[in-house]
């Protein structure tokens, strides 16, 4: 699958997952009165389940087994989740920015280091475990 054609297949399973991730966050921050970090980070726990089984099947078509590609997955997405924290963090705590804009702008920075990294390393085409 060509670059651009993978690339297009991550944002739909991005805006997908990220639909779960922000209906978590919306749903604990407005109606459960959840302060924002703890909202968001486990939105983006949701968002991740959901993006690993859709990525794994129609982005990247993976041949890597779960036992591999999924504890890679998990330290990609632990990354995304301190970036999510520390980004959120900064904009929301000590700049005092709404969070739903900040939350936009954090999704966008992470959204690229997802795709590199497991384009590159957690389902790289070709590897079998």
């Amino acid at each position: 699958m060509s670059l651009r054609r993978q690339f297009s297949s991550f944002v739909v399973v991005g805006l997908i997952a990220t639909a779960a991730h922000y209906a978590v966050l919306i749903s604990l921050k407005e109606l459960a009165h959840w302060s924002v970090i703890p909202a968001t980070l486990s939105g983006f726990c949701l968002g991740g389940l959901v993006s690993y089984i859709l990525n794994r099947r129609h982005t990247f078509a993976s041949d890597r087994a779960h036992a591999e590609a999924g504890w890679r997955f998990f330290a990609v997405s632990a990354t995304g989740f301190f970036l999510t924290w520390g980004l959120m963090r900064l904009l929301v705590v000590a700049w005092g920015a709404p969070y739903l804009p900040a939350q936009m702008a954090t999704t966008g920075l992470v959204m690229f280091w997802n795709f590199y990294a497991n384009r590159h390393w957690t389902f790289r085409s070709g590897a079998v475990a």
